[in-house]
């Protein structure tokens, strides 16, 4: 990470070398330890209905940026210019425009430019349903631009929301409309503003059972364990697979703790409620960044995907997938490498995860349908394939682990290349069925054609409605003719 502040490195070193962590991890865990307890006092005292949006806004960035001076010293300043240059791109162009809170905050500017542009330079029906909830129909000012990228529940470790959503908390919007449904319609619910404790308190349980996790079995279990010279000699395959999938599921609590620490600040603050369940249970998972149990359980490449790192899987479909004009799967795991950092690791994942993803849908659509019925033939193919999910994933991670090229590459070489290789024949042998992707998009097109066609007809209408009157009665002596005869 980067250079830390002088004061704080000098504060926390003793706890540093007790707990045995880089300073700076250190210096992260205490300022969202910190901004936990700010979100409640920003809860409790600056509520939306004791205060007004505009001291939320400048209170919400002002602790943001002080959490970001205090763990990154000057080094802070690149957020208020990545974010300056970045608003008057947006105020002139119109809209277009190695770290985590860098990568944060990219998130959030490429997010609200695309958001601001689908609201403002984009017709209605040229929009998906999920673009069309999130549309922003005016420019942010200056102050609520900067409160949402650099606001203290987020700064650090995130994670991504929607402009709408966090201005409608700030605002006091949050508990009575619920969130943008894919549809793009906005659910009303009048009951109380709902309590964030028991949803914070069971999220702080987790961060605990995680840190713990990390602090120790995690160091017992190293994922570089996996390239070392004696243990691909010595090892037997299934020694090296299950060696393979504990280390990568040891190195995955870091992300729960990190991930699940930034949503209950939120909670605390007052964000992030999604509305209620069928049985009146208030959810709080509206920026939730991942499902532990799913992740863990997960029985498809996609099913992995979709639950882990939520909102940047979010932030990739809707900036690049529905966006993009060819190879949409491609182009969104290149741009996730190239958002991560320049580390050939990162690449190196993420092209391999180009080649599962593919293989996985293929396999997946060809085959499923087949094994679904009776229930035992559904719960055997129900462990089979969560076996090779989870030994997929961790050989497709181990180079986003070990970041450089040469130990990357010792690892695959040590498993001859087997999941590539199987994956392209794969992909060579079974047909490929149309992503519905590309239906969506057809049927879009389709309906956009039509609603236009509808239009044209509508006032081609109105200006001949005594022509169309005549053939409607001619319509109707025809019929009640054919129906004598047929009498």
């Amino acid at each position: 990470m980067a250079t830390t502040s002088t004061t704080g490195s000098t504060l926390l070193q003793p706890l540093s070398n007790a707990v045995q962590l880089p300073i700076d991890q250190v210096n992260f865990v205490v300022c969202q330890l910190f901004a936990l307890l700010a979100a409640v006092w920003f809860r409790t005292y600056l509520h939306s209905s004791k205060t007004s949006s505009f001291i939320r806004h400048v209170v919400a960035t002002l602790l943001g940026l002080y959490l970001a001076f205090f763990c990154f010293g000057w080094y802070a300043l690149h957020f208020l210019v990545q974010s300056g240059i970045s608003y008057c791109i947006m105020i002139i162009a119109g809209v277009e425009s190695m770290h985590h809170p860098m990568m944060i905050i990219t998130q959030k500017i490429t997010s609200l430019a695309y958001e601001i542009h689908d609201g403002m330079f984009r017709k209605d029906e040229e929009l998906t349903p999920s673009q069309r909830g999130l549309a922003v129909r005016r420019m942010p000012s200056l102050l609520e631009y900067v409160s949402y990228t650099c606001n203290f529940m987020g700064i650090l470790a995130g994670p991504l929301c929607s402009y709408k959503d966090y201005i409608a908390f700030i605002e006091g919007r949050a508990s009575h409309v619920a969130h943008s449904s894919e549809n793009g319609k906005e659910e009303q619910h009048g009951k109380a503003d709902p309590s964030p404790n028991a949803a914070v308190t069971e999220k702080l349980l987790i961060c605990g059972l995680s840190l713990l996790f990390h602090l120790t079995i995690s160091n017992m279990l190293p994922v570089e364990y996996n390239i070392d010279e004696h243990f691909q000699a010595t090892a037997s395959w299934p020694t090296k697979a299950t060696y393979l999938y504990v280390s990568l599921l040891a190195a995955r609590p870091k992300y729960y703790f990190a991930w699940t620490l930034a949503d209950a600040i939120n909670n605390a603050a007052g964000f992030g409620f999604r509305g209620y369940d069928k049985n009146g249970v208030a959810r709080w998972d509206l920026i939730s960044n991942l499902r532990i149990q799913q992740i863990e359980m997960s029985t498809s490449f996609k099913m992995f995907l979709d639950n882990w790192n939520i909102q940047t899987a979010l932030w990739l479909k809707r900036v690049c997938y529905e966006r993009a004009t060819f190879s949409p799967t491609i182009q969104t795991f290149v741009l996730s490498a190239i958002w991560h950092g320049v580390y050939p690791g990162y690449y190196l994942t993420f092209l391999t995860g180009v080649l599962m993803t593919l293989a996985a849908r293929a396999v997946r659509s060809n085959f499923r349908h087949y094994l679904v019925e009776p229930p035992q033939l559904k719960l055997f193919y129900d462990i089979i394939t969560w076996m090779a999910t989870q030994l997929t994933i961790s050989y497709t991670v181990v180079p986003f682990v070990l970041l450089s090229i040469k130990p990357s590459f010792t690892f695959y070489r040590s498993w001859y290349y087997c999941f590539h290789v199987c994956s392209i024949l794969v992909l060579l042998l079974l047909p490929v069925k149309k992503s519905q992707r590309r239906k969506s998009t057809q049927e879009n097109v389709q309906l956009s054609q039509a609603k236009k066609f509808d239009e044209r007809e509508n006032s081609l209408g109105q200006n001949s409605f005594s022509t169309m009157n005549n053939v409607c009665n001619q319509n109707r002596d025809t019929g009640s003719r054919h129906s004598s005869l047929t009498q």
